[in-house]
Parts: structure tokens; sequence; C-alpha cells
């Protein structure tokens, strides 16, 4: 997850990155939010974006959804909001009206942000859901160690570590645990994928 408080860098970074979904708010200190809007959609960029503005006037909302926005959330909004629509916008981008991901016997809930193999609850800290999560979004793609960090960690994450093979490797473990096999697999030289058997 990357963040920018200017419109230009927002605008940058979504140009570059290829992100599962956009939260654009249209006060900027900069750049006017529906501009960044019409240049990432003129420039092909299809990532969900998901508006953020205090401007609640009808015809305001019509003529983002109109420039190719995917949701609205006005403010003030409880922080619920965003933890429902994102994740709603990326699954209808990608097809999936599920708020449910199942992966053979493994059930992941992103907006409980809980995870269970046969009904059984597995306890993950954070970053360990937040892999599973994306592990089960792109089954059965495998995913590869770089991928990964892109999308669970910030900006600030340092490739090098060792943080993501121990996030990976204690999420592993409890998996393991609750199925009596390993569902976590790591294919060498190309990444991590979940195992539905």
């Amino acid at each position: 997850m990357d963040v920018s408080y200017t419109g230009l860098k927002g605008e940058e970074l979504a140009f570059v990155n290829e992100y599962d979904a956009v939260l654009l708010d249209l006060n900027l200190p900069d750049k006017d939010g529906l501009d960044i809007l019409k240049f990432l959609r003129s420039s092909n960029v299809t990532a969900p974006v998901i508006i953020v503005t205090a401007r609640d006037e009808i015809e305001e909302r019509a003529l983002g959804l109109a420039l190719g926005s995917d949701d609205y959330l006005t403010k003030p909004f409880y922080m619920v909001e965003p933890r429902v629509r994102i994740p709603a916008s990326i699954r209808r981008y990608y097809g999936k009206s599920s708020p449910v991901l199942s992966v053979g016997r493994l059930t992941v809930t992103p907006l409980a942000r809980a995870a269970s193999v046969q009904g059984q609850p597995v306890e993950l800290l954070a970053k360990e859901f937040d892999i599973l999560e994306y592990l089960a979004e792109k089954y059965p793609a495998v995913v590869s160690a770089e991928e990964l960090a892109e999308h669970v960690y910030d900006e600030t994450f340092d490739p090098f570590s060792s943080v993501l093979r121990v996030h990976i490797s204690r999420s592993r473990k409890k998996l393991t645990q609750a199925a009596g096999k390993e569902m976590i697999h790591t294919l060498r030289g190309k990444g991590y994928a979940l195992c539905e058997k």
C-alpha cells in the first residue's frame, strides 16, 4: 500500500504501479481529483477507483461515476465503509461476487479478517492474514515474492529482508496444524501458491 498527500505524486504512483484499487480524494492541494481520474482512465489504468470527498452533491457523484470511478465515499464516514467498499470493488473488478474466498477446505473472510480450515478458526497475525488473503484471491496462480511484497507491505518495505519469508513460514505452520497437511507451497524460483487438496 502506498500513500500520497499530493495529486501529482498520487497520479504518478497510480500510473507506474499496478494496484488492486485506488482510493482517490478529490480535494488535493495541487490537482483536482476528477482531473486525476480522467488522466488515469485515459492512460488505461483500469484498477477500481473509489472517490473520497466532502462534495456530496448528486451532480458531483454522477460526474465521478461518468468519468470512470467505481464507487464513492462521502466524508465524514466510518472506517467500516472503506473496509467493505474496497474489497467489494476489487471483487467486482475480478468478476467475483462472493465476499468469502474458498480454496478447498480453507475459507478466508476478508471483511471479518478471519480464516478457517474445515470450520476450525486459524489465528493469524495481521500480515499473515494479508498474505493468505492475497494468495486466496490469486488462487490457483503462483504468486512471486516480489508481487506479494508489493501488495502486502508499504513502500518502506525492504525487499531484501527476511520478513516476508518469516510471515509465510508462520502462516504455513498454523495452516498445517489446522489442516493436517501443508497448504502453502513454495515453488522454487517462482513463488508461493495455495494447495486445494
